[in-house]
């Protein structure tokens, strides 16, 4: 039933040990006090039938009691030890994914993405809860079982003890192996219908604009049919191995009725503990046929998890230089061995202080050069220095500290403009922030608004405008202190006079900076000490 991909999950556990725990001992403290009461509630409906009085009544009472409160505080520990554990995961899926994907998801879907951060983890929650807590109650009820009944009816002991077995361990373990494809295809589908729909919702503008949504629906639709029949067999799965559990219990009951014939007042209290005892759990079965969608989500959740570092930092750095000029020598680059050359013997030397241009169509590398400047990806051969230092020498996070980036589609968090700003710095002050406001030319609009800083910007910068949120993106880029600043199509989608007005403001805001300016055309405004076009694969020297 555990497979090495839910081992490894349990061991990410490790900070809610302790609630881990306690969750456990309060499990099975709640199991022998309902196994205990049902027993003594059928030995105390046995002595009535036998002897026309109620025996036990005060133990009775207090396991009844011990019961409901242990019940209700092992729901309580065990659901936020659970909830902790699986916030811990988040978090550490999350710098996983960060620390792989500095360049952005790459080659991977953003539906997918969710649905391994949200839906996949979520599956995991019955690991805890439905499969460990369960078989710790069956290890214990099992040689308990076995004991009580043995020492009067050692056949009957056997017996039952086989049935419990049987439903406790084998029938799970053979569920988890038969659901084993079909929890597989479950999370498949599930992330598959994820994909479909917000790629759909993503580009609800342009499905409205060719009038798509029939295909577009009948394409989720389509996704959302194969996750139920996924779904459904999942279900029959669990039926079956309810039923066969179901069963198991009764010919466990029926045993110690038999057995027991000549002895009413033991038969009724062994019949009691019998099926107090498979009550316990009853639901493991389910679980088992449960357990190859967790197996399965755990192994999409490592996976993501696990991806490769695609620059990963040096054993032993070199010291950060203290210079700020940039230069790429010989570089040859393909963003993978099926793929054309991007570059091929770059070679391209940006002094500190400078304002360069890199001028060239779609398609010619402009964007790879950021991404390799920002250490997102290595050069094949070749080399990329920071202060004459190889920045394969340096870590990358003092890489980008040392450079502030603005792409084309700079995203704006769904949250305020302060926090948005604070990305950039997350120590500065309010002085600070308004002075990267003011040299972006925007601070005048953020004070006339209602809330200033504290202003919510919408998902993606949707409160604004498209020249307002470029703004606002370029306020946290000059807010950072970072000595070079790369501006990779920070016009695109912008008119042409937002566009002349957003450089102009860059011209005054940047001096003292290393600056590249990434772009397919100029306008004339821009204020810069060289312009190269890159083409074939490298950076030739453009008239200025």
């Amino acid at each position: 039933m555990m497979s090495g991909p839910l081992f490894r999950i349990i061991g990410l556990w490790s900070r809610q040990t302790g609630w881990l725990l306690a969750g456990l001992w309060l499990s099975l403290a709640a199991v022998v006090a309902a196994v205990g009461l049902m027993s003594v509630a059928g030995m105390t409906v046995g002595a009535a039938v036998l002897a026309g009085g109620l025996a036990f009544p005060a133990l009775l009472r207090g396991l009844g009691a011990a019961r409901v409160v242990l019940r209700y505080s092992e729901r309580l520990v065990t659901h936020d030890a659970m909830f902790r554990a699986l916030a811990d995961m988040r978090v550490w899926f999350f710098g996983r994914l960060a620390r792989t994907s500095a360049g952005g998801l790459g080659f991977r879907q953003a539906g997918d993405v969710l649905a391994r951060l949200v839906g996949d983890i979520e599956a995991l929650d019955g690991l805890y809860l439905r499969i460990l807590l369960p078989l710790a109650s069956a290890v214990l009820l099992l040689p308990a079982l076995i004991l009580l009944l043995g020492h009067r009816v050692p056949g009957l002991a056997t017996e039952v003890g086989v049935l419990f077995a049987a439903a406790a361990f084998v029938l799970p373990w053979l569920a988890a192996r038969a659901s084993g494809r079909t929890g597989t295809g479950l999370a498949v589908e599930a992330g598959a219908l994820r994909v479909a729909a917000l790629d759909a919702l993503t580009g609800l503008r342009e499905v409205r604009a060719f009038a798509a949504e029939g295909r577009m629906l009948a394409a989720v639709q389509a996704k959302e049919g194969a996750l139920l029949t996924a779904q459904q067999a999942m279900v029959s799965r669990t039926a079956l191995a309810g039923a066969a559990s179901f069963l198991c219990a009764q010919l466990a009951v029926l045993a110690v009725l038999i057995d027991a014939a000549d002895n009413p007042g033991a038969a009724i209290g062994a019949a009691f503990l019998v099926l107090a005892a498979f009550e316990a759990v009853g639901g493991l079965t389910r679980a088992g046929a449960l357990a190859g969608h967790a197996s399965a989500a755990a192994k999409r959740v490592l996976e993501a998890a696990d991806a490769p570092v695609p620059v990963p930092d040096p054993a032993d750095p070199a010291a950060m230089p203290a210079a700020a000029n940039l230069s790429f020598e010989g570089v040859e680059f393909r963003w993978s061995p099926d793929r054309p050359l991007v570059f091929e013997g770059l070679t391209l030397e940006v002094p500190q202080g400078a304002r360069v241009a890199l001028l060239g169509p779609s398609g010619s590398g402009k964007s790879t050069l950021a991404a390799l400047a920002l250490k997102v990806v290595a050069p094949r051969s070749g080399q990329v220095r920071l202060g004459g230092a190889d920045i394969a020498t340096l870590p990358a996070a003092l890489v980008r500290a040392r450079i502030a980036w603005l792409g084309q589609a700079t995203h704006l968090f769904d949250d305020t403009i302060r926090q948005n700003l604070l990305l950039a710095l997350p120590d500065a002050g309010e002085p600070a922030l308004w002075a990267a406001l003011d040299a972006a030319r925007i601070g005048d609009m953020v004070r006339a608004l209602p809330d200033g800083l504290d202003t919510w910007v919408g998902e993606g910068g949707t409160r604004f405008s498209g020249g307002q949120g470029r703004r606002l993106a370029l306020a946290r880029a000059l807010l950072s202190p970072a000595p070079i600043l790369i501006l990779d199509e920070p016009c695109a989608g912008l008119d042409s006079d937002t566009e002349r007005a957003f450089l102009e403001t860059l011209n005054e805001t940047a001096s003292g900076r290393t600056v590249i300016l990434i772009t397919h055309r100029l306008t004339g405004v821009e204020r810069l000490d060289r312009i190269f076009r890159l083409s074939g694969g490298k950076a030739v020297a453009a008239a200025g």
